[in-house]
């Protein structure tokens, strides 16, 4: 600590520091913490029931932690509200290609290995790091609108993917700029692996990780958590519908901009769904629990939420909203009575019915 060794003792998950003498009030200090270890994946219910963290694949390894897996690979305060800048380096067997935040400081091969050097500059929630090594194919570049992308995509993948990954992630990073406000990262990108067994893709900071990409909603509901659960970030975990429901609610606005369908048609679809007693109407949005923490109501309501909202306050009011959100708790942390507040504030309504009654409330509401 501050350069001194310093006594430690750990508990399970739990490493407590002690420093040799008393720290001051207020001022900054340094904890340097060696470790070493084998990585393992966690498995359980809180992310559709599979394997998540640090995964291996036949050629290296595919790492997307969210909620709670950052800690099995780095000491760290593994919670959302705990923000930090990143230097990551990577040792990897040559011929592999390791890929993480930000933007890349430098490689170079030495002996049997190449090591990379990685910089996140921009504050990040552990679960958002990211380590994934590999065969890729990369290409970088910048969108029409002059932000740096790089994308690697695993060969494999090369002939299956139905998107042009690249192309998308140009198209909807300058679009989702233009309507969210400007873009808060060094660069923006993908990581497409060939890792079938992880289901899920993860909105990775900068640079969203995908086991496979199967359409190009995938892709701009990602890209949408760069403004929404990466730059600014929950508070707390039950607020996750401001990730969630946001990015859903992205997609619908995606398919308006391609002309395919409203985002009101998206809400009545949605609505129509599901019947009075299913139970997709009983968990409560923005409290839910541990297991239906990612549950598709978390989602869907959500993005219903911001529906019913943007029609009551008006689609003026709706699009000044979104960018003022994400410039108010740029690369910070907030919750859903943040959300409520800046949403009245702008509107120069009293919203507490409508969010009572799509946040809080279990039981379907009537239109």
């Amino acid at each position: 600590m501050n350069g001194r060794k310093a006594r430690f003792s750990r508990d399970g998950a739990e490493v407590t520091v002690t420093p040799r003498g008393p720290l001051a009030r207020n001022r900054r200090f340094t904890v340097r913490v060696t470790y070493g270890g084998v990585p393992q994946p966690l498995t359980g219910p809180i992310v559709f029931g599979s394997e998540y963290g640090w995964m291996k694949t036949p050629d290296g390894v595919f790492v997307a932690c969210e909620p709670n897996a950052a800690s099995t690979w780095f000491p760290s305060s593994d919670h959302p509200s705990d923000k930090a800048t990143y230097d990551i380096r990577i040792k990897a067997p040559k011929g592999l290609t390791a890929v993480s935040n930000g933007r890349l400081v430098s490689t170079r091969d030495r002996g049997g290995s190449t090591y990379t050097h990685w910089r996140e500059s921009e504050p990040m929630a552990t679960y958002l790091a990211t380590a994934t090594i590999g065969k890729f194919d990369v290409r970088t570049g910048r969108t029409p609108g002059g932000i740096p992308i790089y994308v690697a995509v695993d060969p494999v993948l090369k002939n299956s993917n139905k998107v042009d990954v690249y192309a998308v992630t140009a198209e909807a990073t300058d679009y989702w700029s233009k309507l969210f406000g400007p873009y808060p990262f060094e660069e923006t990108g993908a990581i497409v692996d060939d890792m079938p067994e992880a289901g899920f893709s993860l909105e990775v900071q900068s640079k969203p990780a995908y086991s496979a990409v199967r359409s190009e909603t995938t892709i701009v509901h990602e890209l949408a958590h760069q403004w929404f659960g990466d730059s600014v970030s929950v508070a707390q975990w039950k607020d996750v519908w401001l990730n969630e429901g946001f990015a859903t609610y992205a997609q619908w606005l995606w398919a308006e901009h391609r002309g395919t369908r409203t985002a009101h048609d998206a809400f009545l679809a949605d609505y129509d769904s599901y019947p009075a007693d299913s139970h997709f109407w009983q968990t409560k949005v923005a409290d839910p629990q541990r297991d239906t923490m990612f549950a598709g109501a978390v989602y869907d309501r959500g993005a219903m939420t911001l529906q019913v909202l943007r029609e009551r306050i008006g689609d003026k009011a709706f699009f000044r909203l979104l960018p003022a959100w994400t410039r108010l708790h740029r690369h910070g942390n907030a919750d859903t009575a943040d959300f409520i507040r800046l949403a009245e504030r702008i509107s120069g309504q009293q919203l507490g019915d409508l969010f009572d009654t799509w946040l809080f409330t279990t039981g379907k509401p009537a239109l």
